[in-house]
């Protein structure tokens, strides 16, 4: 792939080209789904640059630049809405899934059982780890929206669903790794 040039003007109007040439607003429902797809693997090149520091990067770094590439694909699978043109694209698949759970159950086990609600913080690591949480759960709901009134694989949302579960249990082994204690909500602070 090559890209020339960045600017082509075509959105000046507030519309965009999905993949395939249909020109859509950008405010529609696929685009918040791909947007925020995006903006969820920017945040994971925030986890990177802390896993730099952490103990935990040796483990969980090669495992978010490969789910980086897994969103890539998810964004320009969301970003076409013909099926016929979609089917040709990279996808999610179910070996996806099931590679986030098999990297959530390599770790899990290490961590203490939970006793209250986890508070984001722990270290950087840990903390980006629960911002790209969140950013991933808004992009889960945005693409069961889009899902509602358009063709959606139903595997983008069990991939989303599953790196949600993925992000917070690693965002908690961050903070054990690098010897952090992790923040627990107190009821009775408030």
């Amino acid at each position: 792939m090559r890209i020339d040039r960045v600017y082509t003007r075509g959105g000046d109007q507030g519309e965009t080209s999905l993949i395939g040439g249909e020109r859509v607003s950008k405010a529609s429902a696929r685009l918040e789904g791909y947007g925020t797809v995006d903006e969820l693997n920017a945040t994971l090149g925030l986890v990177c640059e802390a896993l730099e520091a952490s103990a935990a990067g040796p483990h969980l770094s090669p495992i978010v630049r490969r789910v980086q590439s897994e969103l890539f694909n998810l964004g320009a699978e969301l970003a076409t809405a013909d099926a016929e043109t979609r089917a040709k694209l990279p996808r999610i698949e179910q070996r996806h899934i099931d590679g986030l759970e098999r990297d959530i159950d390599a770790v899990n086990d290490d961590l203490p059982a939970l006793k209250s609600f986890v508070l984001p913080g722990g270290g950087w690591a840990s903390a980006y780890f629960h911002l790209a949480r969140t950013v991933c759960r808004r992009g889960e709901r945005l693409v069961v929206g889009l899902a509602a009134h358009e063709d959606v694989d139903t595997l983008a949302v069990q991939y989303l669903n599953r790196l949600s579960d993925a992000l917070f249990v690693w965002g908690r082994w961050a903070a054990l790794k690098d010897g952090k204690g992790e923040p627990l909500w107190d009821s009775r602070s408030t």
